[in-house]
């Protein structure tokens, strides 16, 4: 009877570990901004949270330049991704305008713009956003910044923008991590 009440003990223990390594809101201690530009940094303070990978794409308008109107170029309309763990587990989705994060759990999030910084040629710029309090109980709520981080393609086509093809959409594909934090 012993015997089995510590195999039943140590197969729980051995459950909840698991359990607890596979949950997305586990605390990230080993995210670093050392390699960020300042601008994207977040500010002392905070810690991670959550991080996930956004895989979607973003969609863009061929639109007359507002100061230009003889002109014409294609214009962010905005993102539809999947927010995924590391290990590819779909929890959730971001879309936009505004741009908005939202868990599986419910809890939503939207964000302001504080700053970008160049990600190199042909991926969307690095971004750091100031969350507004969140909606619905969940993952999200108490979130204070996000990072738009490692991103992959995204840009706005490069294919021409005139007179003729003005109100036609490009969809391009994209890659992000998007990294949470909350005040500590």
């Amino acid at each position: 009877m012993q015997k089995q009440r510590v195999l039943v003990l140590a197969t729980l223990g051995v459950s909840a570990l698991i359990l607890s390594a596979c949950a997305p809101m586990q605390r990230h201690s080993t995210f670093s901004q050392a390699q960020l530009p300042a601008p994207v940094q977040v500010p002392a303070g905070h810690q991670v949270v959550m991080e996930t990978v956004g895989v979607g794409h973003i969609t863009y308008e061929c639109r007359a330049k507002k100061d230009m109107p003889s002109e014409h170029e294609w214009v962010f309309v905005g993102p539809d991704a999947k927010l995924q763990t590391r290990g590819g587990e779909v929890i959730g989705k971001y879309w936009g305008p505004p741009a908005t994060w939202e868990n599986n759990d419910g809890s939503k999030v939207t964000a302001t713009q504080v700053a970008v910084a160049p990600a190199g040629a042909g991926n969307i710029p690095l971004q750091l956003v100031k969350a507004n309090p969140a909606s619905g109980m969940g993952a999200l709520q108490g979130v204070t910044y996000i990072q738009r981080v490692a991103t992959k393609g995204g840009v706005a086509p490069s294919m021409a923008c005139g007179a003729s093809s003005v109100g036609s959409k490009q969809v391009v594909p994209y890659q992000a991590d998007y990294v949470f934090w909350k005040a500590s």
